[in-house]
């Protein structure tokens, strides 16, 4: 009789984060039903959103248990898209700027 080698996990575990996800999911459903507006809104909502997707992307695809350097070449990646479209949209704003300048806009 084989026995399966592994790292098994506690049931409670996922259970705590998906009861987490659900607190959160309804802090998220909140911020419309009390009609927020500006970026207050805006600003719960992406919190709420990347609350969610980091105890999804630790806990659910075992990126917790990682090695360090399978997450930096999971996530350095993605900042570092981040980092030029960032970059971009600051150039895009000077151009338009420029354009209004030169061609009178």
């Amino acid at each position: 009789m084989a026995l399966a080698q592994g790292q098994q996990h506690p049931i409670s575990l996922y259970l705590k984060i998906w009861g987490l996800l659900f607190v959160l999911s309804t802090l998220s459903y909140l911020v419309d039903y009390f009609h927020f507006q500006g970026y207050l809104r805006w600003s719960l909502i992406i919190t709420f959103m990347l609350l969610k997707a980091g105890l999804i992307v630790s806990i659910f695809m075992h990126m917790a248990w990682e090695r360090l350097a399978l997450v930096y070449a999971i996530l350095v990646p993605p900042l570092c898209l981040l980092v030029l479209i960032g970059l971009m949209a600051t150039e895009a704003d000077y151009i338009f700027l420029s354009r209004g300048i030169f061609f009178g806009q």
